[in-house]
C-alpha cells in the first residue's frame, strides 16, 4: 500500500461497493442533491458521538456545542437539541444559537474581538459573555448602562500552563485569548467595583484544542480546576460557571489514534467530586465542536477529468481547497498529509491505482489527496472526503478564482 494510504475506516455502511450515507448510495444522494461539489452530514452519527459522551462524562456536566466547529444551520439545529447549550463567536451566531430555540442562560459568547454592537446584542438577550480582556468589561459595563440591563459576565483565563500536544495551542504564553492568569486577580476587584451592572458568574479556561491524548486532556482539566480554585476567593461572588473548555480531538491522519473518552470521562468524575467539594455547588460546562460533528461528514465531489502527467495518474475534480481548506492543506501552511479519502461508488474496487487528486483552481495548492491508493477510478465518478463535518465550507476560501459554492445537505 503507498505510504499516504489510510488506516482510518469508512464509518459508513457500503452496499455493492457504493457507500451508503442516510441510508441512500451515494450515487443517489448526489442525484437528490443536484450537484457536486457537496457536503453531507450525518444525523445519526452526530447523536451516537454525544450519546458517547453521556455514557463516560458525568450526569452533571453540562455538554456545549460550539457553533463555530459548524455553523450549517439545519446542523446546528439537530446538535441544540442533544446538548444543554451553544457556544457562539459572533452575531451570526448568536441568532443561530437563539433560532434553536435554546435559552440565553444555556448559551455563552467568547471571542477576542467583539463589537460593540455584538455585545449589546448579548446583554439585550441574556447570554452570558465570557470577557477577555479589562477593556472588555468595562466596555461591557458601559453598554450594560445604556441599555439599563445588568450584563452576565464570566472571564476567560489566559492559564500559565498550555495543553500539551494540542493542534492549536490558546493558553500559555502571550495570547490574544483571554486575561492572563496573573492579571485575573486585578480584574475581578474592578469587577466588585461595577457590580451594579455586571453580574458576575464564573470563568472559562480553553488552553487548546485538536488533542488525542488523554493524559494532556486530563492534566490541562485539573490545572484548570486549580486556578479556579484558587482565584474563587477574590471573585467578586460566588462561581456559579466553570467552563473548562474542550480540545478534544479526532484522527485525520495515518498514525493517529482515537482519544480514550472512557479515560477522560473517568478523570472528569474525579474532577466533579473536586469541584465540588472546593467550589460547592457549580455549573461545570465541556465546551466541543469538533469532536461532536467531525466524524459525521463528508465531502463529495466528482471527477471532471483523468490524466497522467509523466508517469502519475491524475484526478481532476470539480471541487477543491475553496471548500475544504483544511484537506489542501491550509494554503500550505502546513505539514501537509491526506486526509481519509476515497472513491464514493467504488469504495473497495478489486483494481487499485495510486493517484492525486487536485481540484479546478489555477493554484498547485489545490490539492485534495497526493499520490495515495484508491480504487481505480474514471471520469463522472464520486471522490469522498471524510471526517469533513468540521471547519469545512464556513472556513474555506468560497470566493476564491469564484468558483461555484458547495452545497450542504443533512441526511439520516
Amino acid at each position: 500500500m503507498n505510504k499516504s494510504a489510510h488506516a482510518i475506516g469508512n464509518p459508513f455502511p457500503v452496499i455493492d461497493d457504493c457507500m451508503v450515507v442516510g441510508g441512500i448510495p451515494i450515487t443517489r444522494l448526489a442525484e437528490r442533491v443536484g450537484q457536486t461539489p457537496f457536503y453531507a452530514y450525518s444525523r445519526s452519527k452526530v447523536a451516537a458521538q454525544v450519546e458517547l459522551l453521556r455514557r463516560v462524562i458525568p450526569a452533571d456536566i453540562k455538554l456545549h456545542y460550539a457553533i463555530k466547529a459548524n455553523p450549517f444551520p439545519m446542523l446546528v439545529r439537530h446538535v441544540a437539541e442533544l446538548v444543554d447549550g451553544l457556544d457562539v463567536a459572533s452575531s451570526r451566531e448568536i441568532n443561530l444559537a437563539l433560532d434553536t430555540g435554546t435559552t440565553a442562560h444555556d448559551i455563552s459568547f467568547a471571542g477576542p474581538g467583539k463589537r460593540d454592537a455584538e455585545l449589546r446584542q448579548a446583554i439585550a438577550a441574556g447570554i452570558l459573555i465570557n470577557a477577555e480582556s479589562s477593556n472588555e468589561t468595562r466596555r461591557i459595563h458601559a453598554i450594560a448602562q445604556q441599555l439599563g440591563i445588568c450584563a452576565r459576565v464570566a472571564l476567560r483565563i489566559n492559564p500559565a500552563f498550555d495543553l500539551k500536544a494540542a493542534g492549536m495551542k490558546m493558553g500559555g504564553g502571550p495570547k490574544q485569548f483571554g486575561i492572563d492568569q496573573e492579571e485575573i486577580a486585578g480584574v475581578l476587584n474592578d469587577l466588585r467595583q461595577r457590580d451594579d451592572w455586571l453580574a458576575f458568574e464564573g470563568f472559562q479556561l480553553f488552553p487548546g484544542s485538536q488533542n488525542l491524548n488523554a493524559d494532556n486532556i486530563i492534566d490541562a482539566q485539573n490545572a484548570a480546576l486549580d486556578v479556579v480554585a484558587a482565584l474563587a476567593e477574590a471573585a467578586p461572588g460566588p462561581v456559579r460557571c466553570f467552563n473548562l473548555g474542550g480540545g478534544f480531538g479526532v484522527p485525520y491522519f495515518p498514525g493517529d489514534r482515537e482519544l480514550d473518552v472512557v479515560r477522560v470521562g473517568e478523570a472528569m468524575h474525579r474532577l466533579t467530586e473536586k469541584a465540588k467539594a472546593v467550589l460547592g455547588e457549580l455549573e461545570i460546562v465541556l465546551e466541543l465542536g469538533r469532536y461532536l460533528v467531525a466524524s459525521a461528514g463528508l465531502y463529495v465531489t466528482r471527477i471532471t477529468d483523468r490524466k497522467i502527467s509523466r508517469g502519475e495518474i491524475f484526478h481532476i475534480v470539480d471541487g477543491g481547497m475553496h471548500h475544504h481548506l483544511a484537506a489542501s492543506g491550509n494554503l500550505g501552511q502546513i505539514v501537509r498529509r491526506n486526509y481519509p479519502v476515497l472513491c464514493g461508488n467504488r469504495v473497495n474496487g478489486v483494481s487499485r491505482e495510486v493517484a492525486t487528486i487536485v481540484g479546478p483552481l489555477c493554484t498547485p495548492l489545490d490539492l485534495l489527496a497526493d499520490k495515495m491508493e484508491i480504487a481505480t477510478a474514471d471520469v463522472g465518478d464520486l471522490v469522498v472526503i471524510l471526517q469533513s463535518g468540521a471547519y469545512g465550507l464556513s472556513a474555506s476560501p468560497v470566493g476564491f478564482l469564484s468558483q461555484p459554492s458547495a452545497l450542504e445537505v443533512l441526511v439520516d
